[in-house]
């Protein structure tokens, strides 16, 4: 007897590529609790790429000072939702100083706005 053939969804979940664009929308939600400010609008996650062979995610991101008292939190919630992406094994979450956080450069216009940057 031949081997059975997958089934439809098992074949399009192992052919599913996901986009940084899926996982920035998906981390969008995520806000700053100090600034009340998404984390993707404020522009600490710097990369976000998705590893097709272990179906992880992996994500870079800085904080606003390296002293941060939520930066735990931050990352917990980052990993949590890039783990929760359908199709996604797990997230690994690297937390990197380079380049340093600028508001100024990093954040959408919306964050400036709100933060009063002009």
């Amino acid at each position: 007897m031949p081997p059975a053939r997958p089934k439809k969804e098992e074949i399009e979940m192992t052919t599913t590529l996901i986009t940084k664009e899926q996982i920035m929308d998906a981390l969008k939600p995520i806000q700053d609790p100090e600034l009340s400010i998404g984390i993707v609008d404020l522009g600490l996650i710097y990369d976000a790429k998705f590893d097709e062979s272990t179906k992880k995610i992996i994500v870079e991101m800085t904080l606003t000072s390296p002293g941060c008292p939520v930066g735990p939190q931050l990352m917990a919630a980052v990993h949590t939702k890039a783990a929760g992406i359908p199709g996604v094994s797990d997230a690994e979450v690297k937390l990197v100083w380079t380049p340093k956080w600028d508001p100024k450069i990093m954040a959408s216009e919306e964050a400036k706005d709100q933060l009063g940057i002009f």
